[in-house]
């Protein structure tokens, strides 16, 4: 087996809990773990952490962070524009949070490292300095396509035993029933069977699908569309080859008898995924990118501004998120 090559960790928003988790997840690195490095601005991330006692070594390239992990966490030094408090953000600092996030990008790309792994970004900052993407997901699956490459961007929960993938994501709850198509559903749901086989060992991936509507639309009792769009974009997803079945009652596809049934499920809107995700591993849950021409993970959470600097914030999302990069990158050797 050849050698994997360490995973590229970006900053997030500046006054964020950023620095502070990266910190706790090197603290928590063991000899099996796969070494990671920093894009980020190395004084701020010391002024950030000064609580702690994590050393700091700038590197010049990405292959120098395997002889530096064990010892000191490896950091492309790359300086903010302004310096940032902590608490507060900034559209100012947006295009470096932006630029990290396409350096790691390419770094990835380049073989020069294993994953990306994103801490949390500050949408409303970005959004105030034109950035025009829902969040990280789509941002991707843009830069990848920017790249002429293939990208069907897909977000998927990871929290215990629980694969979640929400079909619409950031949009109004009033939006869904217009704007959830049955290509939508059939286009995730074979990027989830691919990836299921490819990172997660899993031979015939069984995927279940919840219903829009109560009870699944009691056959159209409660609205037409899981008779309409989810029922057959299942029977599409089964004539492709895809374990796919439901529609299920979204009030019960949770519980551990159900979720022992599958081994991923295709929700139809973000809260029908990400309640049941949080309840189940409210601090470890990961955030993955599926059908990206690279492995992107993230911590399941937000910046959490009334933290930063407090030093109380948890890094359990953030080692849980470089913790399956890593076993993904070695899958995918």
């Amino acid at each position: 087996m050849r050698d994997v090559p360490p995973l590229v960790v970006t900053p997030g928003e500046p006054g964020g809990i950023g620095s502070e988790i990266v910190a706790k997840a090197w603290e928590a690195r063991r000899d099996d773990a796969l070494p990671f490095f920093l894009i980020g601005d190395s004084d701020h991330f010391l002024r950030m952490t000064a609580g702690s006692t994590v050393p700091v070594q700038r590197i010049a390239s990405p292959d120098e962070a395997q002889g530096v992990f064990a010892t000191a966490l490896p950091v492309l030094h790359r300086p903010l524009p302004a310096p940032a408090t902590a608490g507060q953000f900034s559209p100012v600092t947006a295009p470096w949070v932006i630029g990290s996030i396409v350096e790691a990008v390419d770094r990835c790309l380049a073989g020069e490292a294993a994953a990306v792994v994103t801490c949390p970004i500050q949408k409303e900052a970005l959004y105030g300095a034109g950035f025009e993407f829902q969040g990280h997901t789509d941002f991707l699956g843009y830069l990848a396509r920017e790249r002429g490459l293939s990208a069907d961007d897909v977000m998927m929960l990871v929290a215990g035993d629980l694969r979640a993938v929400p079909v619409t994501v950031h949009i109004a709850l009033k939006d869904v029933p217009t704007q959830l198509t049955t290509g939508m559903i059939v286009t995730q749901g074979v990027v989830v069977d691919a990836a299921l086989r490819r990172y997660f060992g899993i031979a015939t991936p069984r995927i279940a699908v919840t219903g829009l509507n109560p009870h699944a639309g009691e056959n159209g009792a409660m609205g037409r569309e899981d008779i309409e769009t989810v029922a057959p974009a299942i029977r599409e997803l089964q004539r492709c080859g895809v374990a796919a079945f439901g529609p299920l009652p979204a009030d019960t596809a949770f519980h551990a008898e159900a979720r022992a049934g599958y081994d991923a499920i295709l929700c139809m809107y973000h809260d029908q995924a990400l309640i049941p995700a949080k309840t189940l591993d409210f601090h470890g849950g990961v955030n993955v990118t599926l059908g990206l021409p690279f492995i992107r993970t993230s911590p399941d959470h937000g910046t959490a501004l009334s933290l930063a600097g407090t030093g109380k914030a948890r890094a359990d999302s953030l080692i849980a998120a470089l913790d399956l990069a890593a076993k993904m990158a070695r899958a995918a050797v």
